[in-house]
Formats: structure tokens, C-alpha cells, sequence
């Protein structure tokens, strides 16, 4: 395995928070490389339509990723398709090692993001790839003509109904455990003006199919009522979990919910060590986790000696 220390700066996940720390800590002369398990974008690159990130009325999100990719690439050297495996404090900063290589910098900004929840029911595991999907954008056209049920109640949920209603499914139902939505109105009434069908206050019990999902058994928590629900798909979109491992390791201070505590400059419990974007909770958002990447990107000017652009 090979050493480098080229680098002043490490940042850990190519979302929209990665991007904008890359182009900012570039721009403040501090030389960064971004690492990313996979291609970049994070979540982002799974929605399909972006509309209220400023410049853009209405833009897909693998789109959007592409275009922050290009721009960041001018300013820092990302490693696609190299994950992280531990980072440990060293005399001089961070030694940060990967699959491939060893790294010495100065200064880590976490940007590791979220991952999809999953229903934990039986069938579930066993018919992933069969059936079932955590991305609609990703497998929905193999559900053109069918039926199929999205399990949640967020913007992610209705917003994957109206994608797999404008593919052609045949029927689509929103499952959710509540008696409303937490989406936006908006998604709400267009999922409603498309056709498709609301199961409130249901659950799913358990996931049927042999070598293809073909039904769904729901619980009605309200009438104690059991059902079966034929569907030849199921999208869960029950949330996400904070991708916190790396957090864990240098004993970053977290919530009770797993996301990195910050402060207002995105300093972690550890010094030298910046968290942006949705592994600190709140507001998940493509604009908030863009202003905090820039956010954490300038405050690793007070470690890496540099003087504060702003």
C-alpha cells in the first residue's frame, strides 16, 4: 500500500455538502482531496426532479450531481470508488487510510451523509433486487404496466409515487403508518391529481413472493383489520440513517439520533475534525448541506494555518 501526503485537507463523501467544501477549501488555498465509496452525489442522484434549489425551476437530481461534479473537480482531486476505512490522529493531523493508500493531512471534513432505512419485515432481505427497491429513479422502469407500493409519508415517499405514476405503472399505493402525510402539500395533491392511492394508518406486516415479490400483507392499525395487497414491487421509503461509522471510530460527539454534533463553524467534538451536510441532522436539504460544506471548509483555516478568506 502506498503513502501519500500531498494533501492539506480530506474530505470524506462526494454529496453536495463534499462539493461545495472541495470548491471552497480549494479557493481559500487549501489542497483537498475528496473521497467518495462510490460515484458521488450521495441521495441527491436519487431524486428525480430537484425544484427548489435556487437557479434551477425544475432539474433531476443525477443532473444536478453532474453539474456540481464538474465544477467541484475544477478545484480539489476526488477519488471515486475509494472508501474510507479508518482515519486515526497522528503528530500532525489525521492519518487516513483507504483500500488503496495512505494519506497525511491536516484537517478531515465528514460529509458521509445518509442511508436508506429499511422496513425490517419479514421477506424484505430476501426479495431485494426481486421486488424490492430503496430507489425508484433507479429501478422504477422495470415496473412500467404493473402494480407496485411505495411504503412512507415524506417528500421522498409522494415524490417517487408521481415518478412510478409518470413511468406507466399501473397502479401505485402510498403506505404510511399515520393518518397524514409529513410531505409537502404540493406533492401531495399532484400524487392525488396522478391517481394514485393512499393506505393510511397501515402498516406492512410482511413481504410475499417466491422468486418475485407478489403481495404485500398489511396490518390497519386503526381497524386491527389484516389484508393482502397484490403488488409486483415495493419502494420503502421510510427514511434514512446517519452513515456514521467513521464518526463512531474517532469518537465524535453525537446525538441521540447518530448525526454529528457541530457547532456554528461545523467543529466536531475532536479538533481538526468538521462534519457537513445531512450526517448533522436538520434540515436535509441540497442548499443547507451546501452552505455548511462551504461553512466547515473555511473554519479548517484555523488548523491548517491558513488566514480566513472572509
Amino acid at each position: 500500500m502506498r503513502c501519500s501526503m500531498e494533501y492539506e485537507l480530506a474530505i470524506v463523501g462526494a454529496g453536495p455538502a463534499g462539493f461545495s467544501a472541495a470548491i471552497y477549501a480549494k479557493r481559500s488555498g487549501i489542497s483537498t482531496v475528496v473521497f467518495d465509496r462510490g460515484s458521488g452525489g450521495g441521495l441527491l442522484q436519487l431524486a428525480p426532479n430537484i425544484e427548489n434549489y435556487a437557479g434551477f425551476v425544475s432539474i433531476p437530481g443525477i443532473d444536478l450531481v453532474e453539474k456540481m461534479k464538474q465544477h467541484a473537480s475544477k478545484y480539489a482531486d476526488f477519488h471515486f470508488y475509494e472508501d474510507v476505512k479508518d482515519i486515526t490522529p497522528s503528530s500532525t493531523g489525521f492519518m487516513i487510510t483507504t483500500e488503496k493508500a495512505t494519506y497525511q493531512v491536516g484537517a478531515v471534513i465528514l460529509c458521509t451523509g445518509t442511508e436508506h432505512k429499511k422496513l425490517d419485515v419479514p421477506g424484505e432481505s430476501e426479495l431485494v433486487g426481486k421486488g424490492v427497491s430503496y430507489c425508484a429513479t433507479c429501478d422504477g422502469f422495470f415496473f412500467k404496466s404493473k402494480r407496485v407500493a411505495v411504503v412512507g409519508g415524506g417528500n421522498t415517499a409522494l415524490m417517487e409515487s408521481i415518478f412510478l405514476k409518470q413511468l406507466g405503472c399501473k397502479e401505485v399505493y402510498v403506505i404510511h403508518r399515520r393518518d397524514q402525510f409529513r410531505a409537502e402539500k404540493i406533492y401531495e395533491d399532484e400524487a392525488r391529481e396522478k391517481g394514485v392511492h393512499f393506505l393510511f394508518n397501515t402498516i406492512v406486516e410482511e413481504i410475499h413472493g417466491k422468486d418475485a415479490v407478489s403481495s404485500v400483507g398489511l396490518f390497519n392499525l386503526e381497524t386491527t383489520e389484516r389484508s393482502q395487497l397484490a403488488v409486483d414491487g415495493v419502494f420503502a421509503s421510510v427514511g434514512v440513517l446517519p452513515q456514521n461509522e467513521i464518526a463512531n471510530a474517532l469518537h465524535l460527539t453525537m446525538d441521540e439520533n447518530g448525526y454529528v454534533v457541530v457547532d456554528a463553524g461545523q467543529r466536531t467534538s475532536v479538533r481538526g475534525v468538521y462534519a457537513a451536510g445531512d450526517i448533522t441532522g436538520g434540515l436535509r436539504q441540497v442548499v443547507t448541506a451546501c452552505a455548511k460544506g462551504a461553512v466547515a471548509a473555511l473554519s479548517t483555516t484555523e488548523v491548517l494555518g491558513k488566514k480566513y478568506p472572509y
